[in-house]
């Protein structure tokens, strides 16, 4: 097909959310360079608000615990897919789910690419007994090599980020006030290993809260979380917890208002990142050299723990592998040194 004939690409992307959210930049950049284009991203249905606000992208929700599960579900989604006309497969999840729906698109010889994860040198990344410690090539990268096989070539200088959101009625009152800043603080993470104490996240939230030039707002989910943060507001006169209390629509728009997130190795950081929002992370026994950092954030605005003390790290790729005594990898991250840090990347001066 000619490239310059409209054309019609699936992205399959079933989870997770940060993940899903690395793959904003990467849609962003195609829809701005091959304008013809139009894609429809296939992922769970709380997912989809994530990419829905991309021009020329649509998306299809994937009910994969109902009518879409098991073989015949799968069957079943192919044929709803089939009425979209679909010219070209970018499998950037490469799943058993997508390597079955795979074979249901080689009926009509429909070109389907699947990303190639690096399983080989993620696994040499995280062996203890490794010879050579160098960053591999970033999750946009890997995304983009998918597109560029299908004939589409992406650079990660011609990836972008999403515009900010119109702040929602209910949020008009954290608009910046009296010359505070909106600070976001992510502090959970999905493994124990990438989370910073919350111990010492109080700590922090302590210090920010007291200087008076910060208003925060904590992000998180679950109830045992949510009783976590609103605990911390109840302390705090300059906190708030956003937890349970928005639609994740609103949340987005939210956060794409922020001067700044605090977030670990999670989610949140992508979310905040795909909107060019200034992130800073926490990394425990996971590492940047994995791929998952942040979307063109600095290397400056990350604080990792001590690599000379836990030479270990990473210790996997997700950090769902705790070794015997690395549960305390992340105190060798100060409070002290989290303020300072903030402050230094917001250019306020205490």
């Amino acid at each position: 097909m000619e490239k310059n004939s409209p054309l019609h690409i699936l992205v399959i992307r079933l989870s997770a959310m940060g993940d899903i959210a690395m793959t904003v930049p990467v849609l962003v950049g195609l829809c701005e360079k091959y304008q013809n284009l139009k894609i429809t991203v296939l992922t769970k249905p709380f997912f989809g608000t994530i990419v829905s606000g991309i021009p020329n992208v649509t998306v299809f929700e994937a009910d994969v615990n109902g009518k879409h599960k098991g073989i015949l579900g799968l069957w079943k989604l192919y044929r709803e897919l089939e009425v979209l006309r679909i010219d070209m497969v970018a499998d950037v999840h490469h799943v058993l789910r997508s390597t079955i729906l795979k074979q249901f698109f080689r009926i009509k010889s429909i070109p389907f690419v699947q990303i190639d994860k690096g399983r080989t040198a993620k696994r040499n990344l995280v062996n203890p007994n490794r010879s050579v410690f160098i960053p591999l090539k970033s999750t946009f990268e890997r995304y983009s090599d998918v597109f560029s096989k299908l004939g589409y070539p992406l650079g990660l200088k011609e990836m972008n980020t999403l515009s900010k959101r119109v702040m929602p009625h209910q949020l008009e009152g954290f608009a910046r006030l009296n010359g505070t800043m909106l600070l976001g603080i992510a502090p959970f993470a999905a493994f124990k290993g990438k989370m910073y104490p919350l111990n010492l996240m109080k700590e922090v939230i302590s210090q920010l809260n007291n200087t008076n030039k910060y208003k925060i707002v904590l992000f998180g989910g679950g109830q045992k979380e949510i009783e976590t943060l609103t605990s911390w507001e109840q302390q705090f006169d300059n906190v708030t917890n956003m937890a349970g209390k928005l639609t994740f629509s609103d949340e987005l728009s939210l956060i794409s208002n922020l001067e700044l997130m605090l977030a670990m190795d999670s989610g949140n950081a992508h979310l905040a990142a795909m909107f060019g929002i200034p992130t800073f992370t926490l990394w425990g026994v996971t590492h940047p050299f994995a791929g998952f950092y942040p979307f063109r954030q600095p290397d400056t605005n990350s604080l990792l723990a001590d690599r000379a003390k836990y030479p270990m790290i990473p210790t996997s790729i997700y950090g769902n592998k705790l070794p015997p005594n690395y549960e305390h990898v992340m105190e060798t991250i100060s409070p002290d040194a989290v303020v300072k840090k903030i402050d230094a990347l917001l250019n306020v001066s205490l």
